[in-house]
């Protein structure tokens, strides 16, 4: 053991003296600031040429191409033609609960047994992590961090990531119970393998006693012994939580739409490889899909190579509320290059711009206070010289959470200008 930790030591050394960027959080905003002179893209299918927009104590006060001007301590910006967006939000994401995938003890995304309702992601958040840094250089500023583990791994919340610690990054906290559903495959193995698809749905048996179980227990008026667990999910059943049920399959997609029937639960698919098959059965129940991995090969042989790139602009013709993530942490900067590719396959540019913006508030129920650009709203500001949603085009110049500049530098960029230096690129 002994040696294990000397090891780990070393290892984190090593990395800590690679990663010497020190970003501290920013203040709260003290003055007025105003943008000027940019294509704004509201967020909700609206753009506005020419406009500027205006935000104080961390809110957006004014949005259009006619504000009014300026007092005498606001600080005027000119963007001179840029392009001005609402930060982008990453759900599903292990961010700042993973920060080396190869070194167990900086893994905390996953806790021991099959059902732990009573896990809460947000207390295991690292502020600190050197991935943040990376993600909101592209435009990236609030993430929903989600548990991982076992059948019901725990509960979500959704962080703003410029913090010093969890409590300081909690955006909303325990906003959803997260399901992994078992895959409902056919019967698969050599001889003496188990039947997958027996055992697969005897655990989803299994978690539906255990939801009927939590609901009996909430509707006594008192109870002889606390139960931890039952006592969690006590948000989820008066609806101040949404269950995120884990399935790619129609079959188990299906079964998730039972679990909203009976047990009256807001549910939220997250996958839904195949949601493009069964997108009325979706719409006609309010079920919300949150898209895995657009960058993906289809799950099934039959289908189009090309299926997970035009599933979003289907589900959007068929009136399904969706959004877009992507796995994993650090792959989350990438998440509007991949709605930029949706914007290719059917969607237009401000319904891509949607998909990781103010679908995604919806979806994650923060949509009062971000995921568009207007008054009232938190102050989540991207600014890029060009499409945030082009890897070519976009360069991230400034970016704002809830008001404050945020220091887009991280361990990357150091690395680029101190090599073009040396070699005089």
């Amino acid at each position: 053991m002994r040696k294990q930790l000397i090891l780990l030591s070393l290892v984190l050394g090593a990395y800590a003296a690679r990663a010497q960027e020190t970003i501290s959080p920013a203040g709260p905003q003290n003055k007025p600031v105003y943008l000027t002179n940019a294509t704004i893209h509201i967020g909700n299918g609206q753009v506005i040429e020419n406009g500027s927009i205006a935000f104080s104590k961390g809110k957006i006060t004014a949005v259009g191409a006619n504000i009014p001007e300026a007092g005498g301590d606001a600080t005027i910006l000119d963007m001179k033609g840029q392009h001005i967006y609402p930060g982008i939000i990453a759900p599903e994401s292990n961010l700042g609960l993973v920060e080396f995938e190869s070194v167990r003890a900086t893994i905390d995304a996953r806790e021991v047994g099959e059902i732990n309702p009573s896990v809460r992601s947000i207390i295991a958040y690292n502020a600190d992590s050197k991935v943040i840094n990376t993600l909101r250089s592209n435009g990236i500023l609030l993430a929903q961090v989600t548990p991982e583990g076992g059948i019901i791994s725990g509960v979500s919340s959704v962080v703003q990531l410029d913090a010093w610690n969890w409590e300081d990054a909690a955006y909303k906290t325990d906003n959803a119970l997260h399901f992994f559903m078992p895959r409902v495959s056919p019967v698969g193995g050599g001889p003496g393998s188990p039947d997958r698809l027996k055992v697969a749905m005897e655990q989803i048996e299994a978690v539906k006693t255990f939801f009927r179980e939590a609901k009996a227990y909430q509707q006594e008026g008192k109870h002889t012994a606390t139960n931890l667990k039952f006592e969690s999910m006590r948000k989820l059943f008066t609806k101040e939580q949404k269950l995120f049920i884990h399935c790619d399959l129609v079959k188990e997609m299906l079964i998730a739409t039972d679990f909203a029937k009976e047990f009256q639960l807001d549910v939220v698919i997250v996958g839904g490889t195949d949601s493009w098959l069964i997108a009325d059965i979706l719409k006609q129940h309010n079920i919300p899909v949150v898209l895995a991995q657009p960058h993906a090969l289809p799950v099934m042989q039959d289908d189009d190579v090309d299926q997970p790139y035009k599933t979003a602009a289907q589900l959007q013709k068929a009136g399904v509320l969706f959004c877009l993530s992507n796995e994993g942490f650090w792959q989350q900067r990438n998440l509007g290059f991949e709605a930029g590719t949706a914007s290719t396959y059917g969607l237009t540019k401000e319904e891509a711009l949607s998909a990781v913006t103010l679908n995604a508030a919806k979806i994650l129920g923060i949509d009062k206070t971000t995921g568009s650009l207007e008054a009232g709203k938190d102050a989540n500001i991207a600014v890029s010289t060009g499409d945030i949603l082009d890897m070519k085009s976009s360069v991230i110049t400034r970016t704002f959470i809830q008001g404050r500049e945020i220091n887009l530098d991280n361990k990357q960029k150091q690395l680029y200008e101190k090599y073009e230096k040396k070699y005089g690129l």
